[in-house]
């Protein structure tokens, strides 16, 4: 190849170092030119200078293609993209919609608000057209993301009504990520619409009511970080044990299975055994379904970098491993109780298993991971499928479409 383009990324340290050896991997392939972007190459611009042949910022981005081909942007259009479903590619029964970019929170472990910059939201026409792509394309689920998703905002598209709906129109008279999710319901046929992660203090409780819709997937992905309400304060995390405690259960109240996963820092600066013992006890009240356990790795640049009290990295990783085990047990718990029902499943791949068929792999509506044969390949199908037994962090099943 003549050209790569390294979309680098930061969120920790372990990140960082993957976008280095990919760009290193580009160079041993021996191709040309070499173009590094992303958060890291933000963050660290002489360093990834020196790996690459060119450098462009994350503020730069929309800038990369008209001044290295040198085509002026009327005579190019980047969106929405055209997305045709292929066979085997897993990516296309899923069409991902960026409708935000960047971050106004400060949290102190988080070098992403500087690498990103402050919050901006896409228009609710731009969205509604690349999802139509998407789903002319042949997708089947709309997955929203952003850096700061449950920021999005946009002038409504009418005004907000009188004694009505008023909850998701800010003061300013603009609209939250609650008209947005009612647009695209209205607006659009997608069979299904999933929401990646959402700050718990982005949501007020009735916004829940919008899941009663069947094409809104019951799963939550709500980032904690901490059990303790002091380690969240040191975080700077906009939520507390009680506030966390009540927002689920709102949740819970609309949605009675609802997967709800999490994010959680192992070893954060400062963590007492005590405030520890907090966060395993809240995790277990909470009762999630799944989660991302991250040890805590000192950004620099960020306040928690600076903080007093910086764990050992033995003691981070030692309750890295405890907090996953309480993870796996939630986990296992929470896909048993689906056994021996029937939910509807969308077949992300497929491959030929031997004679009796071809194995099916998709998700539920509530992310979980099933496993069908099937006498044809259904690949970006969605089918009613009878959940029979567990095999790890997969559920078995049969195929009914009954």
């Amino acid at each position: 190849a003549d050209l790569a383009v390294v979309n680098t990324c930061t969120v920790t340290s372990a990140a960082a170092a993957d976008s280095r050896k990919v760009i290193r991997r580009a160079t041993n392939a021996g191709i040309e030119e070499i173009i590094a972007t992303g958060c890291w190459a933000t963050i660290e611009p002489s360093k990834a200078a020196e790996l690459s042949s060119r450098v462009v910022l994350n503020d730069q981005k929309e800038t990369l293609v008209p001044d290295f081909l040198n085509l002026q942007p009327s005579t190019f259009d980047l969106e929405p993209l055209e997305r045709v479903p292929l066979p085997g590619l897993r990516a296309r029964t899923r069409a991902f919609i960026k409708v935000q970019d960047g971050c106004d929170n400060e949290c102190t472990f988080c070098i992403t608000t500087v690498a990103r910059g402050d919050g901006v939201s896409r228009s609710i026409d731009e969205i509604i057209a690349d999802i139509q792509s998407a789903l002319d394309g042949g997708a089947k689920e709309i997955v929203l993301t952003g850096v700061h998703l449950g920021s999005w905002e946009s002038l409504p598209p009418l005004s907000p009504p009188e004694g009505g709906r008023t909850d998701s129109f800010s003061p300013q008279g603009k609209a939250g990520i609650g008209v947005l999710l009612r647009t695209i319901l209205e607006a659009t046929s997608t069979p299904r619409l999933r929401l990646s992660s959402l700050e718990p203090w982005d949501l007020e409780p009735n916004l829940f009511e919008l899941w009663r819709d069947p094409r809104l997937m019951p799963h939550l992905h709500l980032p904690l970080q901490s059990g303790s309400d002091s380690v969240l304060r040191r975080m700077r995390r906009k939520t507390t044990r009680d506030e966390f405690r009540a927002l689920v259960a709102s949740a819970r109240a609309v949605m009675p299975n609802v997967a709800i996963t999490t994010d959680i820092i192992a070893g954060f600066p400062g963590e007492t055994e005590a405030e520890f013992a907090e966060t395993l006890e809240f995790v277990q009240e909470i009762n999630f379904a799944g989660g991302h356990i991250f040890t805590y790795s000192p950004r620099e640049g960020t306040p928690a970098a600076r903080m007093k009290g910086q764990l050992e990295k033995k003691t981070r990783k030692a309750r890295n491993a405890a907090l996953r085990e309480v993870f796996a047990e939630m986990g296992a718990r929470y896909r048993e109780k689906f056994i021996g029902q029937t939910m509807s499943v969308l077949w992300e791949s497929s491959s030929q298993a031997s004679e009796s068929g071809w194995e099916m792999s998709g998700l539920t509506g509530n992310y979980l991971r099933v496993r069908a044969i099937a006498s044809e390949p259904r690949w970006n199908q969605i089918d009613q499928v009878c959940l029979v037994k567990i095999d790890g962090d997969v559920i078995l099943g049969e195929i009914t479409n009954s």
